[in-house]
């Protein structure tokens, strides 16, 4: 792999905005002007406006506009502004007055970060020529403290306009800190890639490994360069290229070729020579922007979508593996072949090695971690179809090896609850991770838009694979212990308050179809907050009000959160259909509970409060009710006082139009009727 020079950067850049900083009289407009003009000007005024490079100054050719400041307090707003605009920071100090370079560590890089001017940042020894040469000052040693205690410092450079000294050098390492940012990539402390570089790395590789076999051959490397570089290597370069690497490294090059180690080495030497151009043009050509993430024209175009209609769901529960190219193949092999041996089960390290390939696991945080039990769908553990074949597997995929569609298709649809939730949540975001792992189709065919829920409710009916549903209901009503029942979680032994949106998910059977259910626990304190937005119900499928059936409070609580949302529609127009759960059935209740729920679900029009108990494991197929309820709205949506109102209202005006009808009729019959007697009668006549 040969190194790429500064042109085969980002391509069609935008400019960059180098902004110029530091005490006065350091030289900062000398050091514009030389830059600009090529020669030392005799005059300069205060402050120079914005200054352009010509084009072609460096090889990037890349705008480059620098914008000079002053220092002085009545132009601190315009400084201010002007630092939260740049792409890079040079800050200077003049080599003839030390006092100008200690200001920097005491005053100018402790102003920019509380400012939260992230960029980086070039510091320029200015005027190199007046420094006393009786004292050599050695930058290295003056600098390193100073770059340790502030990280942002990409290069120190000292420089002379008078002299034409290293003139050019500070705008180009400042626009190179734009354009090949050091810090996504390298951790200057531990000398090492950073995490997010190497997954995006071992992805690229993964990729190009085309037979499979965990090394990049000759003719691999070769094509590798040619889309990176769009240059070939000869024979002899691909030689001398492993070895440097084998040199350095016996396990980078194996008898099959470049080895993954061999490849994240070089990187990090090309980084280590400051050659960050290199593992930039291979990070760009395969998609990357600067935070090494697949950039938007990799991901599907934002999709204008009505606030009550659902969000994006992956296509189908059952994925095809054939849309999933080698990457997403080895990934799972390998979690198939460590797993089996100890436990037959996903550890949390496998589940990170499905994601080495992605930014980060997206399911290690929440909302998507835990979110579904490891027994949930068949478990995460690796059931009998898997176990009864993982020695075969096992022993006959040496190598490049052709690994069944049905492997691949059983462990994404084992995730299939996390997916469903990050695709409602976040669907460009469960399509950027899909894509990660392998998904070779196109983005916009791995999501479909659904039909809007108010068409679904004046349909009667819905079709959607997945369904959220809200549960509300005050402290200590048994909402938790619902979500953790729903999952597999044992029955908890204290209580243990809520503090934020939890969920859950896994699949229900209804009438042998499977739907994605996504419980979304709403803590009472949140509930408020939920409802002050218009579109707090948009995508809630079906609300579910949990009461603690041994206290009455918590029935009253429960029955005023009902009300609070069945209302809520009459200042949005999103209806939500409605079910009541009694938990805690284990206890006795209240004196007139049944009563009380029983009467309120009758004059919201809703079915009768659900029984439950989760300590003793009894839902009256609460979960099978849900779905059932999402899917055929219009049968749970509660009537309010208002709602009868303005039904009867529109009845009286419906009926009235009516009578206005007939009578209009009437008249019209009657005035033809009269029409026919007055011809029979002149005819007569």
């Amino acid at each position: 792999m040969a190194e790429g020079g500064p042109d085969a950067g980002r391509g069609n850049a935008p400019g960059v905005r180098i902004v110029v900083a530091g005490d006065a009289k350091t030289g900062k407009s000398s050091l514009i002007l030389t830059a600009a003009t090529d020669s030392f000007p005799p005059n300069v005024p205060p402050v120079l406006p914005p200054t352009r490079l010509p084009d072609d100054i460096y090889p990037d050719k890349v705008p480059v506009t620098i914008i000079d400041t002053s220092s002085s307090p009545e132009y601190r707003a315009k400084l201010v502004e002007e630092l939260k605009r740049a792409d890079a920071v040079v800050l200077t100090y003049a080599c003839d007055k030390p006092a100008t370079l200690d200001r920097l560590s005491t005053f100018w890089l402790p102003e920019l970060r509380r400012l939260e001017v992230r960029v980086p940042v070039i510091v320029v020894g200015c005027m190199l020529d007046k420094r006393d040469e009786q004292n050599p000052v050695s930058l290295e040693l003056v600098m390193s403290p100073i770059m340790q205690q502030f990280r942002e410092i990409e290069t120190c450079i000292e420089c002379s306009a008078y002299r034409h000294i290293q003139i050019p050098e500070v705008f180009y390492y400042a626009q190179k800190a734009v354009l090949h940012p050091t810090a996504p990539l390298f951790d200057q402390e531990a000398q090492t890639l950073k995490p997010r570089c190497v997954r995006a790395l071992k992805r690229i590789f993964i990729l190009c490994d085309l037979d499979r076999d965990g090394a990049l051959s000759d003719a691999e490397l070769n094509d590798f360069q040619v889309k990176c570089f769009n240059a070939p290597l000869q024979p002899s370069e691909i030689v001398g290229v492993k070895r440097v690497v084998q040199d350095k490294l016996q396990e980078g090059v194996n008898e099959l070729g470049l080895t993954l180690t061999g490849f994240l080495f070089l990187h990090a030497l090309f980084i280590e020579k400051g050659r960050l151009e290199t593992t930039w043009t291979v990070l760009r050509k395969f998609g990357y922007n600067n935070e090494i993430r697949l950039s938007e024209d990799q991901l599907p175009s934002p999709i204008k979508r009505h606030p009550d209609q659902a969000s994006l769901s992956l296509n189908s529960l059952d994925f095809d593996a054939s849309s999933f190219n080698v990457l997403t193949v080895n990934v799972h092999f390998e979690i198939l072949k460590f797993s089996y041996p100890h436990d037959g089960a996903l550890q949390s390290n496998e589940l990170d090695d499905l994601f080495s390939t992605a930014p980060e696991n997206p399911w290690s945080e929440a909302p998507y971690k835990d979110v579904a039990e490891k027994d949930a769908l068949g478990g995460l553990s690796v059931d009998g179809f898997l176990s009864q074949r993982c020695n075969m597997l096992y022993s006959s995929c040496r190598g490049p090896f052709r690994f069944p569609n049905a492997i691949v298709s059983m462990f994404l649809s084992i995730r299939w609850m996390q997916w469903a939730l990050m695709t409602l949540l976040d669907p460009i975001y469960s399509v950027e991770n899909l894509i990660y792992i392998g998904y070779a189709g196109g983005p916009s065919s791995a999501i479909r838009v659904t039909r809007r829920r108010r068409l679904d409710r004046k349909k009667q009916q819905s079709d959607r694979n997945v369904y959220q549903c809200f549960v509300f209901g005050p402290k200590e009503a048994g909402k938790s212990a619902i979500l953790n029942s729903f999952i597999g979680r044992p029955f908890p032994e204290e209580y243990q308050s809520t503090t934020g949106d939890q969920y859950a998910v896994n699949v229900v059977d209804v009438g042998g179809a499977k739907k994605t259910l996504v419980l979304r626990e709403i803590p009472e304190d949140g509930v408020k907050k939920l409802l002050s937005s218009k579109d707090a119900l948009a995508d809630c499928d079906i609300a579910v009000f949990v009461h603690d059936s041994s206290h009455e409070t918590s029935w009253k609580r429960a029955a005023d959160l009902l009300v609070d949302v069945a209302s809520h529609r009459e200042a949005t127009g999103y209806e939500v259909p409605c079910l009541i759960v009694a938990a805690k059935d284990d206890l006795d209740p209240y004196l007139t509970e049944i009563q009380d729920s029983t009467r309120v679900s009758q004059d919201l029009g809703i079915e009768a409060p659900i029984p439950i108990s989760t300590k003793l494991g009894d839902f009256s197929n609460l979960f099978q009710g849900i779905v059932k309820a999402a899917e055929h709205p219009h049968l749970s949506i509660p009537e309010t006082e208002a709602g009868r109102s303005r039904k009867q209202y529109h009845r009286l005006i419906n009926r009235s139009l009516m009578f206005v009808s007939v009578g209009a009729a009437v008249a019209v019959v009657g005035l033809a009727a009269y029409r026919v007697y007055s011809a029979r009668k002149n005819a007569s006549s």
